[in-house]
This record gives C-alpha cells, sequence and structure tokens, in this order.
C-alpha cells in the first residue's frame, strides 16, 4: 500500500489538476499512488449509515477498494476544479465516501492531508467569484471533521472550458468576457499549462507543499 495517496477529480486527460497532484506526490519523494476519479465507478455517500459497525461502505462500486487504500496511506492530496466555484462533484464523491472510516474508530485521524485546487477565478480578483476561497474551505473543513493534519492547499490557474468549445468567441454564454472582461477572445486568454514554463512559480509553490508533507509524515 502507498504511504501517500492522490486523487484527481479532473475528467481531462491528464489535466494541470492530473500533473499538479502527480508532481507533489513524486517531490514527496514518499511510495505514493495516483487514482483518477473519472476512470474509478463512485457513488457519493447515501447517508445509510450501514457502514457504523464495520467501517466499510456497502455500496458495491470502486469506492470500496479506494477507502482501503486511503485507510492504509499516511497521507493523502486531494485535487480538484472549480466548476460553479466549488469542488467538483467526483472530489466532493470521493471525500463522502471516506465517511465510512469515520464512526468509533476514527480511521483518519492523524492522516497528512494536502489539496491541489485548479481555477480559472484568480484568487482576489475583482468581480469574480472567490472560487480557490470556497475550494480550500471545503477540503479543510472536510479534513478538520475527520483529524486529518492539514498540510495547505496548492491553487493553480487553469482554463475556463470555453477556451475549447469552439464558440469561446462568439457565445453570449462564454465564460471568457467573465475572466478577461470585455473583448477578451480565446487567443488571448490563452492556456494555462502547469509545469510551463519549468520552474515557474507554481512548480515551486508545489515543492514547498510537497515539503511540508513530508515534515508532518515523518513527524507523526
Amino acid at each position: 500500500m502507498p504511504t501517500i495517496l492522490g486523487v484527481s477529480g479532473s475528467p481531462i486527460p491528464n489535466s494541470n489538476t492530473d500533473r499538479a497532484v502527480r508532481f507533489v506526490l513524486d517531490e514527496t519523494g514518499l511510495d505514493s499512488e495516483f487514482v483518477k476519479l473519472s476512470t474509478q465507478r463512485i457513488e457519493p455517500c447515501r447517508a445509510c449509515l450501514a457502514c457504523v459497525e464495520t467501517n466499510q461502505c456497502v455500496i458495491k462500486d470502486d469506492g470500496q477498494a479506494l477507502a482501503h487504500v486511503f485507510d492504509q496511506a499516511r497521507a493523502v492530496v486531494v485535487g480538484g476544479f472549480t466548476p460553479y466555484s466549488s469542488l467538483d462533484a467526483r472530489t466532493k464523491a470521493f471525500m463522502e465516501r471516506m465517511y465510512c472510516l469515520r464512526h468509533k474508530a476514527g480511521k483518519s485521524v492523524g492522516k497528512v492531508g494536502a489539496g491541489v485546487i485548479t481555477t480559472a477565478c484568480p484568487p482576489g480578483a475583482e468581480g469574480l467569484p472567490p472560487a480557490s476561497d470556497l475550494a480550500s474551505q471545503q477540503l479543510g473543513i472536510w479534513m478538520m471533521e475527520e483529524g486529518v493534519e492539514n498540510a495547505g492547499n496548492l491553487v493553480i490557474i487553469g482554463n475556463v472550458p470555453c477556451i475549447r468549445c469552439g464558440f469561446g468567441d462568439t457565445c453570449e454564454m462564454s465564460g471568457i468576457q467573465m475572466m478577461g472582461g470585455p473583448g477578451a477572445t480565446v487567443e488571448s486568454m490563452g492556456v494555462s499549462t502547469f509545469g510551463e514554463p519549468p520552474g515557474g512559480k507554481d512548480g515551486e509553490a508545489a515543492k514547498d507543499l510537497a515539503r511540508r508533507i513530508r515534515a508532518a509524515v515523518d513527524q507523526a
């Protein structure tokens, strides 16, 4: 079993979220496993409480095996993105399904957790939703309620989907102008790619997060 588990809620192949989570895992130097949630069949929690006596979820899907891996790991990096300015549904479903480990045993207490949040809304941008703040709060509250030590979050700038739909410059509902202001176009917005240029500030922030995770694991 891995020492540290990384999950990504992004369904896009080799997405910014995927690359950032993998980068953080590698930089910790710990034995790791990466899981892309879109390749798994994971329902949200049903609130049935059938897991109380066994600490095992009764929903027969990939969430059972993932909960077992999470249970054995000492640390987790949760990667999500921010559709409608909050955590995506797959990431939220993962968080909910770890609820089965909570009852009586508190099996997540003492683990180390960190988040990778990909958002098209730059933090603090005037007139835009505080997407990264809301996602950070969601992850932080989940860790607090489960007794997981929060090593912090990495926030990276992603891309509004309208840059690749084919109508981003003409659609009245396009997010291009919302993000870039009047007159913004797909071309002027460009594409944000984690790790490019190499050695950029995102990479340094990811290395810093990885160091904090490793230090917390070593001290646990």
